[in-house]
């Protein structure tokens, strides 16, 4: 008897309602529109209200997929969540979303590889349903990356127009010192349902490459607020702005344009496929100028590539299943259509997962 495959059975995504544009963004950091565009190809994000958070964002994105699927939460037997921002340092959100679905107890994964994250939680729900551990998987990816952009309560008024009045110099300083960052980044949610297949029709998850490599750890990371610092966090750590994410971008951008478009081609061959084969590549949207100079060397045409960073910036674990739900929404994506969701993120953590729709 052949092993059972994860077949997905249904997507969702939560966006938060709050809409911010470059010329937004440019009331409060250095920067303007042309400057953003040209460098990331983003155009709008979307941010949370306060108090809404990323286990909020995920049961959002639980239902929906619950919801297209046909499938009661209560089916549910196994749960895995990817987030680097969880609503508290531990617990993770799992049990959070499990609890806000009002589902009784279950294992409830939570696993941490920043924008990569949602690639192996792939890996796991294909391993879970495949040793039979597991007959209906949800996965998560959910991020709030407001929790960590350094604004002060004057500046989140300026940003929305709820005041007239211009920042002082201190302050716009403050912000434009990480507007490398600020710029880039957006609250969204995405969540998968798989569900344990026995057809012999070559659907489901086929298999994944998934690599970690510490040697680049210090090329994006926060550096404080860990256990390598005792206490923990200090006043002076956020003073410092060392709460905040440290990212060198043009490593990170030569990573990824190789090693994405690498892992791209591996899976494919391990799994008996060639770039002719492929229907639809998903990649992470960390910057639009990433993916397109990935795409050329794989010399995909554009009809084969989604890409939505445009619309919502980089929402870290929940790139994925957003830019996928809405590729398979215009119809990118019809059954049967062979997908590689392709990534790469802090730790350094990258790969790729093979999908029959």
């Amino acid at each position: 008897m052949s092993q059972p495959c994860a077949l997905l059975a249904g997507t969702g995504i939560s966006v938060p309602p709050l809409e911010v544009d470059n010329d937004m963004l440019a009331r409060i950091v250095e920067t303007n529109d042309e400057w953003i565009r040209t460098r990331s190809g983003i155009v709008t994000r979307h941010y949370v209200e306060p108090g809404v958070s990323s286990s909020h964002l995920g049961t959002e994105a639980a239902r929906a997929a619950l919801a297209d699927a046909g499938i009661e939460a209560g089916e549910v037997d196994y749960l895995v969540c990817a987030t680097m921002t969880p609503d508290h340092y531990f617990p993770g959100v799992g049990t959070k979303i499990q609890q806000q679905l009002g589902i009784g107890p279950l294992p409830a994964l939570d696993i941490r590889q920043q924008c990569a994250g949602f690639a192996y939680g792939m890996q796991i729900v294909d391993a879970l349903i495949r040793s039979g551990m597991a007959k209906t998987v949800l996965l998560v990816g959910t991020d709030v990356h407001t929790s960590l952009m350094p604004f002060d309560d004057k500046t989140w008024d300026c940003l929305y127009g709820r005041s007239d009045e211009p920042l002082d110099e201190e302050t716009f300083a403050w912000n434009s010192r990480f507007r490398h960052l600020l710029v880039l980044f957006g609250d969204a949610a995405g969540a998968m349902v798989f569900q344990a297949h026995d057809k012999d029709d070559g659907r489901g998850i086929l298999g994944s490459a998934l690599y970690g490599d510490g040697d680049h750890c210090d090329i994006l990371y926060i550096p404080g607020g860990g256990s390598l610092n005792r206490p923990w966090v200090t006043a002076e750590m956020i003073a410092a702005g060392e709460t905040v994410p440290v990212m060198q971008g043009r490593s990170v951008f030569k990573l990824a344009v190789t090693r994405m478009p690498q892992v791209t081609r591996e899976i494919l061959e391990k799994n008996g496929y060639t770039l002719d084969d492929l229907d639809l590549l998903i990649m992470h949207q960390a910057n639009l100028r990433i993916n397109e100079a990935a795409q050329r060397h794989l010399g995909l045409p554009a009809q084969r590539v989604h890409n939505n960073i445009q619309k919502y910036g980089n929402t870290t674990s929940a790139t994925l299943p957003l830019c996928f739900h809405e590729a398979r929404q215009v119809g990118k994506a019809p059954v049967g259509s062979l997908v590689a969701f392709t990534a790469l993120g802090a730790g350094l953590h990258w790969g790729s997962v093979l999908l029959r729709v």
